[in-house]
């Protein structure tokens, strides 16, 4: 007797903008959680650099850190082969689907964004529509994929609302079309702070603030050591009274795997003096293997570009798919 086919497998869709270098923070808190959903969902991983275009670019530094993301995607644990991963301006779809679900989005929606008020605000003499219509782009990106997930951190919850919004003020009109989303906060997110401000996340926008996953041990270690603690010497998990420690702490059990109770027991009766490197050692030894692994795949841009070619190809047959649904429904003639 045969036995029945299992269900299909959920669909997860996640991107990054290669805006700048991949963080600590990006991988400790993103990145490591996306490695082990490929054993459990249909993964789809995306360099955004449609995105990043909303904040002037260097061209140049634009292309170079597209493929330097891709290495390090792949270093990290990420499998072209079990997932789909690809640059986002490969596949058009992307463009075309946002310009229509823009058609659907409300101006009152948009303006209330929080995102799109903070970034006003840094770049008060660069307000673009682009800037104002990311969320549209954000909503295409996940739609295409016919996504069920969506992991984000607290402040991309946002996006995913308003995605589902559109989807269901499209749904309602021409029947179900697109899969609403839903965000997925991985449990073992490590919500990593800045080692200068510990009440801010650790942004690329903070080099001082900021390890980044290239950077030399020497240069991650000089950065730990310059962290901002407190004026006591006890290594001890208290995010309200103590934020600069808890936070080093946060990234010595992700870095290490031990708990915070088991991490206060290594470091009882020893200062900051002790308690820093030991962090900024863990953090080298956690990205050593990638670093060294996506050296080496910059070095083969051939390899990298195979990556990237086969990823958008198998990105755009799934994109066409709800495309050609969207254009049939709302009226266009067919191609």
């Amino acid at each position: 007797m045969e036995q029945a086919n299992s269900a299909p497998r959920k669909r997860i869709f996640s991107g990054i903008q290669p805006s700048g270098d991949l963080t600590l923070g990006s991988y400790m808190g993103a990145i490591k959680n996306w490695v082990p959903l490929q054993d459990e969902y249909d993964c789809i991983y995306c360099i955004v650099d449609m995105h990043a275009i909303t904040v002037r670019q260097d061209p140049a530094l634009l292309r170079r850190r597209t493929l330097e993301q891709l290495a390090q995607y792949i270093a990290c644990g990420l499998d072209p082969v079990r997932s789909v991963v690809f640059i986002q301006s490969h596949v058009p779809q992307h463009a075309e689907l946002a310009w229509v679900l823009g058609c659907y989005t409300q101006f009152g929606e948009l303006s209330r964004m929080t995102q799109f008020k903070d970034k006003s605000k840094k770049h008060a003499d660069n307000i673009t529509a682009g800037l104002f219509t990311y969320p549209v782009l954000m909503a295409a990106d996940i739609l295409l994929y016919q996504a069920d997930l969506v992991p984000v951190g607290q402040d991309q919850k946002q996006h995913v609302e308003l995605c589902r919004d559109v989807a269901q003020r499209f749904n309602g009109v021409y029947s179900d079309t697109f899969t609403l989303p839903e965000p997925f906060i991985p449990k073992m997110g490590a919500r990593v702070m800045s080692l200068g401000d510990p009440s801010s996340k650790m942004s690329k926008s903070d080099p001082d603030g900021c390890v980044f996953l290239m950077d030399a041990p020497e240069v991650i270690q000089k950065k730990f050591k310059r962290a901002v603690t407190d004026s006591e010497t006890q290594v001890r998990f208290d995010p309200e009274h103590k934020p600069g420690i808890s936070n080093l702490l946060t990234i010595y059990c992700a870095a290490t795997g031990k708990s915070p109770e088991e991490a206060e027991e290594v470091f009882q009766g020893q200062g900051y003096g002790v308690f820093k490197p030991a962090v900024g050692d863990a953090v080298v030894e956690l990205l050593r293997p990638i670093r060294e692994e996506a050296g080496r795949l910059m070095a083969d841009k051939a390899y990298l570009e195979g990556i990237y070619k086969e990823g958008a190809e198998r990105a755009s047959h799934l994109a066409a798919k709800t495309l050609r649904k969207v254009y049939k429904k709302v009226g266009f003639v067919a191609r």
